[in-house]
């Protein structure tokens, strides 16, 4: 193992393909693994920076350092599990542990931790891995978790508290899949089965799916829906069940700095404030863009009941800040961006003429409007460059119709 980490140490920036090719079989490791290892590592630099910090660990599988997940997300959830049990560490049983970040983390706050993985070659590497990163905690198994399995023939004498799972997200071709009957394997089949051995269960989805629908096909049991943001990227989106939820189904958007949470019910039914008009879009005001996490929760209509905020149109998701700039919420500035108007003008052609001679670098955005970013960006001709922030929008007030083009700088 000295050797290897020697070796991983040594070449972690060299050209794996020359590493392959210059391979003269005088090395007493596995040379494949050895540059899988190298490859993944790299994906693991800034994702799970605990875990590169110990070049001995191996990884045999590529893929699985895309698909893991990232430390932050991983330790998140990880509260999750212990914010459940106050008074005593609880037993859970990870049933797609995958490379094993999350079973690493859950290992920090449990007293036990069952980790499952169908590829023996990912689990014979993990065990060894949570021996180095010192989880003594952890119950290492390969066993397949298909329909013709029990969770109880998986869990055999373990008994877990809670019950975490990733389904894969690829059919037997690869491609993505996001129906919840087409992932890998199906909570849907398998949900009643582990509700008979355990009151919760963790699910970790893609970010890409529908939240709503998501609620209404797992069922009465959902008590709480995290979606995780990273670096203002929606990264995961979370469900935690209760066997004995009979409540209001919570909404919580993590930005890593800060959270803001819905009841799933106030979303549905949420009316915003919208702009008096135009002169709302004068020089000094603010305009805000939700992150993609609150978006991701539907939160569109409900941010005007929450905070002081005044939204441009019913499909226009931006919005007109009319509190204090000194006393903007930090749960708004962790979940999204801030942009101090310049000017604001109808958008026409004389106005993208007058805009393109005057501003000659900047970001521009579209929202809402019969064209795309890109074509706004080609009829105004200017560079990339932070200069400037221009929004073409749709606005819609009670005196004004229209789109609207927004000169800005960032907050």
């Amino acid at each position: 193992m000295e050797n290897f980490s020697d070796f991983i140490t040594k070449n972690e920036n060299t050209d794996t393909a020359r590493l392959l090719l210059s391979y003269k079989g005088d090395e007493d490791f596995d040379i494949d693994l050895a540059v899988n290892t190298i490859e993944v590592r790299r994906k693991l630099r800034k994702k799970v920076p605990s875990w590169y910090a110990v070049p001995g660990l191996a990884y045999p599988v590529r893929l699985s350092g895309e698909q893991c997940s990232s430390e932050k997300t991983a330790l998140y959830k990880a509260g999750i599990v212990s914010s459940l049990f106050p008074d005593r560490k609880p037993r859970t049983a990870d049933l797609t542990g995958g490379l094993g970040v999350d079973t690493w983390a859950f290992s920090r706050v449990a007293s036990a931790v069952l980790y499952n993985e169908m590829n023996s070659r990912l689990a014979d590497a993990a065990e060894k891995n949570f021996r180095m990163l010192g989880a003594e905690n952890i119950t290492v198994m390969s066993r397949m978790l298909d329909p013709g399995t029990s969770t109880q023939e998986i869990l055999g004498d373990f008994r877990p508290d809670l019950v975490f799972l990733d389904p894969a997200r690829r059919d037997g071709d690869g491609r993505k899949v996001f129906l919840l009957e087409d992932c890998s394997p199906d909570i849907l089949k398998l949900k009643d089965g582990i509700f008979r051995l355990c009151r919760y269960i963790l699910l970790k989805l893609s970010p890409m799916a529908d939240i709503s629908m998501l609620l209404e096909r797992l069922g009465k049991e959902c008590m709480e829906v995290h979606i995780l943001a990273v670096s203002g990227e929606c990264k995961e989106v979370v469900i935690l069940m209760d066997r004995d939820f009979r409540g209001k189904c919570r909404i919580v958007v993590n930005s890593g700095a800060s959270s803001v949470d819905f009841l799933h019910d106030e979303l549905r039914d949420a009316v915003p404030d919208y702009i008096c008009g135009t002169e709302d879009l004068c020089p000094g005001a603010l305009l805000y863009e939700p992150g993609k996490a609150l978006m991701k929760a539907g939160a569109f209509d409900i941010l005007g009941r929450r905070f002081p905020l005044r939204k441009l149109a019913r499909f226009t998701h931006y919005y007109i800040y009319t509190g204090s700039p000194s006393d903007i919420p930090q749960e708004l500035r962790d979940n999204g961006s801030f942009f101090s108007i310049i000017e604001a003008m109808p958008l026409n052609n004389r106005t993208v003429r007058e805009t393109s001679r005057k501003y000659l670098r900047g970001e521009v955005t579209a929202r809402n409007l019969k064209m795309d970013t890109d074509t706004l960006r080609r009829k105004l001709g200017i560079s990339p460059g932070p200069d400037v922030h221009i929004f073409g929008l749709r606005c819609i007030s009670s005196t004004d119709t229209g789109n609207s083009l927004i000169i800005t700088v960032p907050l």
